[in-house]
């Protein structure tokens, strides 16, 4: 797995010295809608409540977008991922990119 990454939304890591910036990291994934959530999440405009299969399918899409990200800063040599933002974006009816972003540093 490697070493592990601190991952913070902050510009510092508080305690630490940021000695080098290596630069930005990303990780992305697309996700698609199931044809049973897309039916259901029909339904709920109409009921209203929160539709379960949007939110599980999307917290997996932000941990394999974050793990990415991970991988990418660990590549670089990172100690820290700094700034860290997610974003997403509707590429296509029915999907979506989920991109988590943010600095790879180094840490005295």
């Amino acid at each position: 797995m490697g070493k592990p990454v601190l991952i913070t939304t902050t510009e510092t890591v508080t305690g630490r010295e940021i000695i080098e910036v290596l630069g930005i990291v990303q990780g992305n994934t697309v996700q698609t809608r199931h044809i049973g959530s897309h039916i259901l999440a029909g339904l709920m405009t109409i009921v209203g409540g929160e539709v379960k299969g949007y939110v599980k399918a999307f917290s997996g899409a932000r941990e394999e977008a974050t793990e990415r990200m991970v991988a990418n800063a660990r590549a670089l040599g990172a100690d820290a991922v700094v700034g860290m933002r997610y974003t997403s974006s509707q590429i296509m009816n029915g999907g979506a990119e989920i991109l988590a972003y943010g600095t790879a540093v180094k840490l005295r």
